[in-house]
């Protein structure tokens, strides 16, 4: 591996493309190369700032004054141009906007429908993981972690039986599109219209149960503190992120367990560390890969004058394994302290859902402990690149 360097005065700049299949399917080692030359560099491929260390990214993340996600999270630059679709109402709005359709969600994820969640998605969990394990041989992604979230997340939603396997190819291209149009991009667009068309019809009042989180988003039209149209969007927003990383998480989850059984046998000694287990396999794992801000004027970086408007790429995944900020970054080690990774984000756009996320892998996990005592692949895994996911197409695995 070789990553080209040139210098101006202030920073390193580099023609390396971290969308490329290769960078996707092992982005760690070249991360390193690149942190050896600054934590800030410039992708002159796409004529943006990436910046790479721990705090570095925190204090970008923590400071939506200056780096905004309002221009969107991708590298379309809504300053500049129009993006593929209606931008996030929650993602891609600051302060004070953003505050008020954070709350909405926030009251949608209370305790109460916390509580429900975790006796319904329980049920789910001890179902699918005994079903599995009596036939001992399995795909963990395909089996599993693509299996568990289809069924429960919808189901607290509301949404309706028919066609939830649109919301897989609908996360992907989410996902792929806050990226360059790469063939990643232009894969995941070949059949998007119709995939569309369904999840914004899916996202109406009319659509949903009556007793779901999307008919008490729309409560919050009722009570005047957003319209019928901003409902709709706030609910696309929980199937735009509810889904595809939920289910690379349970696969990550699966593959660090079975490649380090060693952190599997801790766990079943002590099954109370399944949150901090959780917690390792986002910052070693990484979920969402990278994000974008856009400078809202003229910053000062690490000594690097990055000019207003423009795009400034966050590699989260590179935060969590920088060297200063974790001892031995590059091993899983599920009794570290994790707190502060960057696997749900931080600042005021920390993911608002993280809280389901968190208690599907958690209750995946319980029932795993309840019921297997080795977990081992069977046969290669494969990686399912996308632009700013980092998961599995394919995990092939026996259970004992």
């Amino acid at each position: 591996m070789n990553i080209q360097i040139t210098s101006d005065k202030y920073c390193p700049v580099t023609d390396w493309d971290p969308f490329s299949d290769e960078a996707l399917a092992d982005p760690f080692s070249f991360y390193e190369e690149l942190r050896a030359h600054g934590p800030v560099v410039y992708l002159s491929r796409y004529a943006c700032w990436a910046v790479l260390d721990f705090l570095v990214i925190t204090d970008v993340l923590n400071n939506w004054q200056d780096y905004s996600s309002a221009d969107g999270v991708g590298l379309e630059n809504y300053h500049k141009e129009k993006g593929w679709r209606p931008k996030s109402i929650i993602l891609e709005v600051d302060p004070p906007d953003h505050d008020k359709t954070r709350r909405v969600l926030t009251r949608v994820l209370s305790r109460p429908a916390m509580e429900k969640m975790r006796r319904d998605f329980a049920i789910g969990a001890e179902k699918l993981v005994s079903e599995l394990v009596a036939r001992k041989t399995f795909d963990g992604v395909a089996d599993l972690a693509e299996v568990y979230p289809l069924k429960v997340f919808p189901d607290a939603v509301g949404l309706n039986k028919e066609g939830r396997e649109n919301l897989l190819p609908y996360g992907s291209l989410v996902f792929n599109a806050t990226c360059p149009h790469n063939q990643l991009f232009e894969n995941a667009f070949k059949e998007a219209e119709p995939i569309i068309e369904w999840i914004m019809s899916q996202c109406s009042r009319e659509a949903l149960t009556k007793d779901g989180l999307g008919a008490h988003i729309y409560a919050a039209v009722e009570q005047g503190v957003v319209n019928e149209d901003e409902a709709g969007m706030l609910v696309r927003s929980l199937l735009s992120a509810g889904v595809d990383t939920t289910v690379n998480g349970i696969g990550n989850a699966l593959h660090c367990f079975a490649k380090f059984p060693d952190q599997w046998q801790i766990l079943k000694n002590d099954p109370s560390l399944a949150r901090t287990a959780i917690d390792e396999v986002l910052r070693f794992e990484g979920g969402v890969m990278s994000f974008f801000r856009t400078t809202n004027k003229d910053v000062e970086l690490c000594g690097t004058t990055i000019p207003a408007h423009e795009k400034i790429l966050i590699l989260f995944s590179a935060g969590d394994r920088d060297p200063k900020k974790w001892q031995d970054p590059d091993k899983f080690d599920i009794t570290r302290n994790t707190k502060g990774h960057l696997g749900f984000g931080a600042g005021v756009h920390t993911c608002v859902g993280q809280m389901v996320a968190r208690l599907e892998m958690e209750l995946v996990l319980a029932e795993l402990v309840r019921q297997v005592d080795h977990i081992e692949i069977t046969a290669d895994p494969v990686r399912k690149l996308n632009n700013s996911l980092r998961g599995l197409a394919s995990l092939p695995l026996r259970v004992s």
